[in-house]
């Protein structure tokens, strides 16, 4: 049971995050004028690195404290069990990270590891096995998935004292050129990934993988906010207007509704709601469990793991949960910059022209939510469809995920994105970050965004660093 949070809840009382004020009036005017408030009334002006750690600009200071809560629980470490810090213990017994913060740095972009020395801390590696039973398939419908039989649906890194990691991450580049029209060559690195030092035996040998980066935390309340009815409004699985765009919704398990429903978030859109990504997060990551996942990632081979101690059962009680689900509702989205360049202007025609909006749908306009004024009613800007695409072969896991198919990605938001450098110290894009710049986040599209690419390879240099100002004004 959780002990009586009052020290705790005091002691965040006096640290309220402090909202940056508009420069003047006229930016705030401006700002409204050309659509820079991309997340509406919610957003915030403020381009340092604290650019994405900052509560909706319209909430009222009477929900602050519980942002705050929120923070705690999500910036602050996880411990053994058993402690005398009850509300935070039960980290492992095999986990990924002790913090939700140390994966999704400073509310943003996690990146592979540097090198052979570098932990792999906010790039994590999923892992299944392809249906074969009868039952499997059956199984498919609620975990979208088979996990590996010994190492279930995630590789952990890291073992609390007397249990071993599963095995580590290793990634390796292979360079691949790619040819402007105008002659100029860009060198992209293709990942191969590896796993060694396995503790528990090996792998099954059809194990699929795929690694993936922690993605930015802003404005994941209004993504969640959009009315299911306005986002398959933009599915076309079929290609039925003939565009070369067949986006698709995935549908996924609720396993608080008991049913199944829209897919939102995760790079393949495997999950429906903030509430069961963030539980999910919780177990896979730091091995903390939840009423949404009562059990550990421990399969029936890791004997150590299963005996180790718990924190409780469950291990996060729904009031912490619901505490970190309002703080990942209501991290703000920052405001747009230089739209008046007339670089980012140029950019943004070349943006509509490439047809990279068919995907990064600009506007959706969120209805009235329940308890919920900050999501409510607002225009937002995410340039986002939150549909699955086929992706072309360079960018393919192989890895099936309930309705998504190993080609298959969630098209990203992308406001904030030009603000990565400022938060996170690199420019590391796509879902396991192989892209080292947003150039080449581009020149790795394939599949039906083919045809954008193959316009953005024609154009001369001063429309491609065009195209790129107007990306990092977002």
């Amino acid at each position: 049971m959780i002990k009586p949070m009052g020290k705790l809840l005091k002691t965040l009382v006096a640290c309220f995050f402090v909202l940056p004020a508009f420069a003047d009036d006229s930016e705030k005017v401006a700002a409204q004028k050309n659509k820079a408030l991309s997340g509406g009334t919610a957003t915030v002006f403020n381009t340092t690195h604290n650019a994405f750690s900052l509560p909706s600009a319209n909430m009222p200071l009477s929900r602050k404290l519980d942002f705050s809560v929120g923070n705690s629980f999500f910036r602050n470490p996880w411990v053994i069990a058993p402690s005398t810090t009850t509300a935070r213990d039960g980290l492992g017994p095999v986990f990924n990270t002790n913090g939700c913060q140390n994966c999704h740095i400073k509310d943003g972009r996690g990146h592979p590891p540097a090198n052979l020395e570098d932990v792999a801390v906010s790039l994590l590696v999923r892992l299944s096995v392809p249906a074969k039973t009868t039952e499997e398939k059956q199984q498919l419908k609620y975990s979208g998935v088979i996990p590996e039989p010994t190492y279930g649906g995630q590789l952990q890194d890291f073992g609390v004292p007397g249990v071993p990691e599963e095995g580590k991450v290793n990634i390796e580049y292979t360079p691949v050129t790619v040819k402007f029209a105008d002659g100029e060559t860009v060198t992209l690195r293709k990942p191969n990934l590896t796993i060694t030092g396995l503790n528990y035996g090996p792998m099954q040998k059809d194990t699929l993988f795929s690694a993936r980066v922690a993605p930015p935390m802003i404005g994941l309340g209004l993504l969640e906010a959009i009315s299911a009815a306005d986002i398959l409004a933009n599915a076309d699985p079929e290609d039925s207007n003939n565009d070369g765009i067949s986006g698709k919704a995935n549908q996924v398990w609720d396993k608080a509704k008991e049913k199944t429903v829209l897919g939102r978030f995760g790079w393949k859109a495997g999950q429906p709601s903030l509430m069961q990504q963030n539980a999910a997060a919780f177990n896979g990551d730091i091995g903390i469990t939840s009423k949404l996942f009562p059990a550990t990632d421990c399969t029936a081979k890791q004997t150590t793991c299963q005996k180790a101690a718990t924190g409780g059962n469950p291990e996060v009680e729904d009031k912490i949960l619901k505490f970190v689900e309002f703080y990942s509702q209501n991290l703000a989205v920052p405001a747009r910059r230089n739209l008046n360049d007339p670089m980012v202007k140029k950019g943004e025609r070349l943006f509509e022209q490439a047809q990279c909006s068919s995907c990064h749908i600009t506007q959706f306009k969120t209805p009235e939510l329940k308890n919920q004024p900050e999501q409510s009613n607002q225009v937002i800007h995410p340039y986002a469809d939150l549909l699955l695409h086929d992706m072309g072969e360079g960018l393919a896991d192989h890895r099936p995920e309930f309705l998504a198919s190993g080609k298959e990605w969630r098209t990203p938001p992308l406001w904030g994105i030009g603000l990565t450098q400022a938060v996170n110290g690199h420019t590391q894009f796509l879902h396991d970050g192989r892209a080292r710049n947003l150039l080449e986040a581009i020149l790795w599209h394939g599949g039906e965004a083919e045809p954008a690419k193959q316009q953005v390879l024609k154009m001369a240099k001063q429309d491609r660093q065009a195209l790129i100002a107007f990306l990092n004004s977002l």
